[in-house]
């Protein structure tokens, strides 16, 4: 057999035995300069590709085959942009040429499914670069500091593993589809140099499926991100050689890491029987990508040339998840909306000045924090900084007449569809205007988004012409709103109507809903979320205003109120003193009342609940309704706080690394070195109690798309703790037995 045919071989993984095909016998060696550079001239020649010289550098250098890609890019008698790929998207032409990169060299780029995700990194600014005016195949992704960025591709490769991998297929088959790729151009806002490498725009989770590859197996998630880290961006301590540009001192990282891998895997492939290690390695070292490198916007295309380029990405990619493997629908979304609202923008013929407009397309993507809208919208009164006003002026501004239908032509085109209700509108904003606040409001943003899609907060006076009442109060509000004020009920509407649905407290009700208990979920009537804030919001209904004020100044978008119907108030623990404010809560409304609070016949306050709001969107269909009153409603019940430990307790991270059993022999007695490891026993437990409170606490900070803690880890620690609890219970029962003989011992047996 030649030396140079590829070996099959079957490694152990974990558990399971895998049949790894076609590793090859040797791993490819970097181009040399002047390979590198005939892809450059090639590039730069091409008149059907836009590069800069830089970008081409990064291409050449990624592809293991640089003389292949010269090759692709040179001009044949056919076509004078030579053999490359040609893709015609809405609106542009994207042409790509398809070779083999290192995975080395491959930095995750945007994802747009974690549009609709709050992360803990938040994604660079991504600004379209252009040459003579021309649009180049290439984006610019500026980025805070080196920090930033080693946190954001971390964070990617630690989400995106939490929620998916490929690991097994890889491994055996190596990564077989063509990732979407293209150049970026990395910046800083602190100064850094910046500098150009290739970016993954569809294929993540192979991405991070490889590196999970190469991590091995067991590797937890936040492992394989720390590998990918590490070897993409060297050591974070590590300086920077003075004088030395950035970008050319990772790629010497990254080709050093390459080489101690090269040596590896040469004295891994040579014995007899390679093991995993010469798997790992030889199933990740390259993976196949289709490189985008030209792109040209059809005539008519109104976009402006910094912007055709992303738009073709992203149009690529929302067929490829539409008709492939869909993105949910809060995603699709996400990205319909954005998209729309930048072709508005860039078509420019709105009547809303061009810098409202983008200052709205900074807050509804999240580029803006919600603490500038005093700046972004000064005026006499502005608006206070915070994420409730934040979703009243997105909503204002999106659903303003002359601005509306503009976006509802765009997002059709984009879509494919032909019409769209009000409702369809509404479902597009619900993932952008719970931005803020969705990590915390988690538990619930399921039905809150079904509430928008249910028509939301566009009752028909929201969707006519009204400008927002800024205010500190909005309970000062309802009174010009009695007096006839649209703006002031407007503002209501939209602010009160957004608190009550993302607290589940407006919900898209269904049949059964009729018959249930007000606790649980029950109204008096059917109908609309935004029929019931349209009533809600009335000139004459006093307690609907009312009701709306109070939701929307009550209105926390950092924690759930404890009356919203969720298990989360079945389950949460009392929090430790000294932690948190006051519990956050929505009372039921009594507008004769001097705090607006109603109380039942003890005077306790009344918690408010979906029927309350429906109610008050009603009375008198209310009453017709419902024959009998409805009981007075208890609150939830809450289950009894944990026991405390044993007071006097030490640190367990501290006295445990002490009474572990050591190499050396202990000749203590078994009694006292039983109390020892009694002591490691329950402060091991207290440990653990305490990093789950931990866990809790951190969850909502750490966001959705990354789970605190993977599927794979609790169910490894299930198994763990259900064998410790048959444990300590056979221990026990055998102790009881000793102290009592005259127990009858039970069987023993696996306790669930």
């Amino acid at each position: 057999m030649s030396q140079h045919a590829p070996r099959s071989l079957t490694v152990t993984w974990g558990s399971e035995q895998i049949l790894v095909s076609n590793t090859g016998r040797s791993l490819p060696t970097p181009a040399a300069d002047d390979v590198v550079q005939k892809v450059v001239e090639a590039g730069r020649a091409n008149p059907s590709t836009l590069l800069t010289a830089d970008a081409w550098h990064a291409v050449g250098r990624g592809a293991i085959d640089a003389e292949g890609v010269a090759v692709q890019l040179h001009p044949t008698r056919q076509d004078p942009g030579g053999v490359l790929m040609v893709e015609n998207v809405e609106g542009a032409t994207l042409r790509s040429l398809v070779t083999r990169v290192y995975l080395s060299e491959l930095l995750p780029g945007i994802q747009p499914r974690t549009g609709m995700e709050a992360t803990e990194i938040p994604d660079p600014q991504v600004q379209g670069v252009t040459e003579d005016g021309r649009p180049c195949a290439t984006v610019r992704y500026h980025f805070k500091d080196v920090a930033h960025l080693r946190d954001h591709v971390w964070q990617t490769i630690n989400g995106t593993l939490s929620l998916n991998n490929y690991v097994g297929s890889v491994l055996a088959r190596t990564i077989t589809r063509n990732l979407i790729v293209h150049p970026v151009e990395i910046s800083f806002e602190d100064g850094t140099d910046p500098f150009h490498t290739l970016a993954v725009r569809d294929g993540i989770t192979r991405l991070a499926s490889a590196w999970a590859v190469l991590a091995g197996p067991g590797a937890e998630s936040d492992e394989v991100a720390n590998l990918a880290v590490n070897a993409l961006f060297g050591k974070a301590e590590a300086p920077v050689p003075s004088g030395v540009p950035i970008g050319r001192h990772l790629a010497s990282v990254r080709e050093k890491w390459r080489q101690s891998l090269r040596e590896e895997y040469a004295r891994a492939i040579e014995v007899p029987e390679p093991g995993v290690r010469a798997a790992q390695i030889g199933q990740t070292f390259v993976a196949p990508a289709q490189i985008a490198v030209g792109i040209e916007g059809h005539p008519g295309h109104l976009l402006a040339p910094e912007d055709i380029f992303d738009d073709a990405i992203r149009s690529v990619l929302a067929s490829v998840h539409v008709e492939f493997k869909q993105w949910d629908d809060a995603a699709q979304n996400v990205e319909v909306i954005t998209r729309a609202l930048k072709r508005v923008i860039q078509l420019g013929d709105s009547l809303i000045p061009q810098d409202d407009l983008q200052a709205i397309y900074g807050l509804a993507i999240g580029r803006t924090p919600s603490a500038d809208l005093p700046v972004l919208f000064p005026g006499s009164t502005p608006p206070p900084g915070t994420p409730l006003w934040r979703s009243v002026y997105v909503v204002h501004a999106l659903t303003r007449p002359e601005l509306r239908e503009r976006l509802k032509d765009q997002a059709k085109a984009i879509k494919g569809g032909k019409r769209m209700a009000l409702k369809g509108f509404a479902d597009l904003l619900g993932p952008i205007i719970d931005l803020p606040w969705r990590s915390y409001k988690k538990l619930v943003t399921k039905q809150a988004r079904n509430a928008w899609t249910n028509g939301g907060v566009l009752t028909t006076d929201v969707i006519g012409e009204w400008d927002p009442v800024p205010t500190d109060d909005f309970t000062t509000l309802v009174a010009p709103a009695l007096a006839g004020d649209t703006n002031a009920r407007c503002t209501l509407a939209v602010a009160g109507g957004v608190a009550l649905i993302a607290d589940k407290l407006l919900t898209r009700n269904v049949g059964s809903a009729l018959n249930a208990p007000k606790e649980k979920g029950g109204v008096p009537f059917r109908a609309d979320v935004n029929q019931i804030i349209e009533a809600l919001s009335q000139q004459d209904n006093e307690l609907g205003l009312w009701t709306l004020a109070c939701a929307a100044n009550r209105f926390r978008s950092d924690a759930l109120p404890e009356n919203a119907v969720t298990m989360r108030a079945l389950t949460r623990k009392e929090k430790p003193e000294g932690e948190g404010g006051s519990p956050y809560i929505h009372f039921k409304v009594d507008p004769a009342d001097a705090d607006r609070i109603a109380r039942d016949a003890d005077g306790v306050p009344e918690l408010l609940y979906q029927y309350d709001v429906v109610w008050a969107a009603d009375p008198e269909r209310a009453r017709k309704n419902t024959p009998s009153p409805a009981g007075r409603a208890l609150p939830l019940p809450l289950p009894e706080p944990r026991a405390e430990q044993a007071t006097g307790a030490q640190d367990p991270a501290g006295t445990a690394d002490g009474l572990w059993p050591t190499a050396t022999a202990d000749t203590r007695p078994a009694s006292r070195r039983a109390a020892d490891h009694r002591s490691v026993l329950r402060q091991s437990v207290t440990a653990a109690r305490d990093a789950m409170d931990r866990l809790h606490q951190l969850e909502p900070e750490v966001g959705g798309h990354t789970p605190i803690v993977s599927l794979t880890v609790l169910d490894e620690l299930h198994v763990q703790l259900i064998g410790l609890q048959t444990d300590i219970e056979n221990l026990r029962r055998r102790i009881a037995l000793e102290e009592d003989p005259e127990v009858e011992e039970e069987p023993a047996g696996e306790v669930v």
